[in-house]
């Protein structure tokens, strides 16, 4: 799949089911398929990919829409950016939506999609934090019809990966009916790759909080302590109030877990951040204060 010899033809099919698309990719083990093309084009563009055969995704039909089921939301791997974007979207599922329309300019908002950003799993993926606090799952297509269920969690961390012929079909989102936000730092003004991000959250029904930091490590971070801490002490009862300085610890709190300190010298003493770093950590910090703020106004 990724050898850098000239081509001298590159086969390519437009399956228009699921399953047609699982059998070309098992018939053709060095096929890459492909939806918008917007990681893989970078690849191929800058010589790190040379695929033998492509598997076309954008006839598929039935991965390019969502549906109600048993509470939650069956997301088509195939959406785009720009259709998540959209208000009636945004009205089912507030955090993706603002991770969709943050996902850079039109032309990349046009052609990429949710499959696309899960399975190409780079830490600046603004749709994976999002997925990870959402503690979504994945309905993964493979041969024969057969078809099983990955947290997507799971395929971010290496946990469980896709075997030969599968594909990600559809993107299980429980619906929460509650506050969500998602927030991104970026290095320039306007659409931008992440520095850092965050989505969060809030669960009313279990009374709980959900925070996810993007684009700083390989994988989106869930700082667990950070989330049960904050949700003991906010009133659930007496419209979900919290203290100001609560809202100033939380931050503080899930910075310094996902970006700690370094570990102390032989001596005890404990080495200063690199600059670099402690500004990181600082955005980090602004990122989940503001966010939980928003959710909790």
């Amino acid at each position: 799949m990724t050898t850098h010899a000239p081509q001298a033809g590159q086969a390519v099919t437009l399956p228009t089911t699921l399953n047609e698309a699982v059998s070309a990719l098992t018939a053709m083990p060095a096929a890459v398929p492909v939806a918008g093309g917007t990681d893989l084009m970078a690849a191929v563009n800058s010589g790190q990919l040379r695929p033998a055969a492509l598997v076309g995704l954008g006839r598929i039909s039935e991965i390019r829409g969502w549906q109600y089921q048993d509470g939650n939301a069956l997301l088509g791997a195939g959406l785009t950016h720009a259709r998540m974007g959209r208000p009636d979207f945004a009205a089912l599922i507030p955090a993706l939506a603002a991770a969709a329309r943050a996902a850079g300019p039109p032309h990349i908002r046009n052609a990429g999609t949710l499959g696309g950003n899960i399975a190409t799993a780079a830490p600046t993926g603004d749709a994976l934090p999002v997925l990870a606090a959402l503690e979504a799952t994945l309905i993964i297509a493979g041969p024969g019809g057969s078809r099983r269920e990955i947290p997507v969690s799971h395929l971010l961390a290496g946990v469980e990966m896709l075997r030969a012929g599968e594909l990600i079909g559809f993107v299980r989102v429980p619906l929460l009916h509650a506050p969500q936000v998602f927030l991104k730092a970026t290095g320039r003004t306007g659409p931008g790759r992440s520095v850092a991000s965050v989505a969060l959250v809030l669960d009313p029904a279990r009374r709980g909080v959900r925070c996810a930091v993007g684009a700083i490590a390989p994988m989106p971070l869930r700082p667990l302590e950070a989330e049960q801490w904050v949700a003991r002490l906010i009133d659930w009862d007496n419209d979900r109030a919290l203290v100001p300085e609560a809202l100033s610890a939380f931050g503080e709190y899930v910075a310094a877990a996902c970006i700690p300190d370094p570990a102390p010298e032989p001596d005890g003493s404990v080495p200063a951040l690199p600059p670099a770093v402690l500004h990181l950590r600082r955005t980090v910090a602004a990122l989940a204060r503001r966010a939980l703020g928003r959710a909790l106004s």
